[in-house]
């Protein structure tokens, strides 16, 4: 007899229908998988035989083929444990044929029947929702998860022989319980907390507005990793299909814990300076997204960027620049989207202390410039924002403290993240209500930006002379305009003016070796 069950196989971030054929018919006892799996779908025979005895099915005495189609697709993980069961109970008849029309299934089996959660589920709820299937059986952990998806039926089971009660019609599916909001920890962080450090606050707003890369060049304990870690809380909250798309990638990530939550705030992720390309990027036989593909509608935050691998940093050069990365295989390509804010940290030196008028600094200036040569030009022409932060004086570190007395009493009251966010949101109203796609002004394509962009006239002559001045490149200099476009939408301006442009040069500080 011949039975098929369906379900998907995951390629990156897209998946494909996969229907799990099984034949059974006369010959020596025996289970043989073909189709392209990789050792854990092979060992998923073993667990079929288990999980089918100890739940009290029958196991057919006879040769059993089961194939993976399409068999050119190759297939991983132990997902396919449970259509592989199914299939071959409906085989041996002891599931009605009709019972797996238009149903999707896919989880592991544990030895007593049990079934355990896998990754990657909401994208092929997705892909179910997309090829008309009526419901989706999935592990009870991983329910949750699939009900993300609007107009899919889903079954949690906890175990094999609940998945066949629903099949057979004598058990009603239960409802999944909502997935509980991940913990907005960006939201306990906040700019008040900052002290000084006045243009370094203005540049994390402006990238904020615009969707601007922000560089942050200062001595240790300058406040660069606060100012970076208070960014995802200036961001615009997310949309449901921006929700759907961070917890997918996510998912087949396998981030977070299965169950624990679903990305509900912008993603903030910080790899350390010793990662991999492989690890920054995404990579594998199969590719799984890597911190750059995490950070997704998110902040990559590169602490120490001096101190990564020049040949890594040097990747994140396209993916910048486009806002997805291609990983290429002999058989395939895996497209991954990456659209961030880029907020990278460095010292100006090995030993932190150049450039500090009360601090001396141990580097000789061949040492300073093999430092700086980990980060390539073309990779600084692509950070809109360069900032360089000072050390903090004693009074400003003090002020936190003080109770009572005239320093108390003149110091200046510092915004908190809800006042800048406010602002940073009126400037997204103003990006989206002037062009169709409501992108922001770092994303906009060339054609878009010079069509919408509204410059005075000596504010025009003013960036023409700073392109020679500053030797800026075509990508910089069109770059400088994007950054003088958000200033002005901060600032509610109807043109971009010279105090705009001036305040947009500000934030060029390491284009040239010898600014560094």
């Amino acid at each position: 007899m011949l039975a098929s069950c369906c379900s998907g196989a995951l390629l990156g971030l897209e998946v494909t229908p996969v229907a799990v054929e099984v034949d059974i018919a006369p010959g020596l006892p025996g289970l043989q998988m073909v189709g392209l799996g990789d050792a854990a779908v092979q060992e998923s025979r073993e667990r079929v035989r288990s999980a089918l005895r100890n739940s009290g099915l029958k196991m057919p005495l006879t040769r059993v083929v089961v194939n993976l189609a399409p068999a050119h697709l190759r297939k991983e993980g132990p997902s396919f444990d449970l259509p592989i069961a199914l299939g071959l109970l409906m085989a041996s008849g002891q599931l009605p044929p009709q019972a797996l029309a238009g149903v999707w299934s896919l989880g592991e089996l544990g030895l007593d029947g049990s079934l355990r959660p896998v990754r990657g589920v909401l994208p092929v709820a997705l892909a179910a929702r997309a090829a008309g299937a009526r419901a989706l059986v999935v592990p009870d952990a991983n329910g949750a998860e699939a009900a993300l998806v609007d107009q899919l039926s889903v079954w949690p089971a906890a175990c094999l022989v609940e998945a066949l009660a629903l099949l057979r019609g004598s058990s009603r599916p239960r409802v999944p319980l909502p997935l509980p909001a991940a913990v907005a920890v960006g939201n306990a962080l906040d700019l008040a907390d900052v002290r000084g450090q006045a243009h370094g606050r203005r540049a994390l707003e402006i990238a904020a507005a615009g969707g601007h890369h922000l560089l942050l060049v200062g001595p240790p304990g300058s406040g660069k990793t606060m100012l970076a870690r208070r960014l995802p809380a200036l961001l615009p909250p997310l949309a449901r299909e921006e929700l759907l798309e961070i917890t997918g990638i996510h998912s087949v990530a396998g981030l977070p814990a299965v169950g624990a939550a679903w990305i509900g705030e912008r993603p903030f992720r910080s790899p350390h300076h010793g990662c991999t390309a492989t690890a920054l990027i995404g990579g594998g036989a199969i590719p799984r997204p890597g911190e750059l593909v995490l950070a997704h509608r998110g902040v990559l935050f590169l602490d120490e960027l001096a101190e990564f691998r020049r040949e890594v940093l040097d990747q994140l050069r396209q993916p910048l620049e486009e806002g997805e990365v291609w990983i290429s295989r002999a058989r395939h390509r895996s497209r991954f989207p990456c659209r961030i804010t880029l907020v990278a940290a460095t010292n100006p030196c090995p030993c932190g202390w150049y450039g500090e008028p009360e601090a001396s600094c141990s580097c000789g200036e061949g040492l300073r410039r093999r430092y700086w040569s980990r980060l390539s030009g073309p990779l600084l022409d692509r950070i809109d924002l360069q900032v360089a932060m000072r050390r903090l004086s004693g009074a400003e570190l003090s002020a936190p403290f003080q109770r009572c007395g005239p320093l108390a009493s003149s110091a200046a009251p510092v915004e908190t993240t809800a006042a800048v966010a406010a602002r940073v949101k009126a400037a997204r109203r103003t990006m989206a209500a002037r062009n169709p796609g409501g992108l922001a002004n770092a994303e906009l394509p060339a054609k878009e930006l010079k069509r919408l962009l509204n410059i005075e006239a000596k504010a025009l002559q003013l960036w023409e002379a700073a392109i020679g001045q500053r030797r800026l490149t075509a990508r910089s200099a069109e770059r400088l305009l994007r950054v003088a476009q958000t200033i002005t939408d901060l600032d509610g301006g109807r043109e971009i003016g010279m105090g705009a442009i001036g305040e947009a040069l500000s934030y060029r500080s390491f284009d040239q070796v010898a600014d560094r």
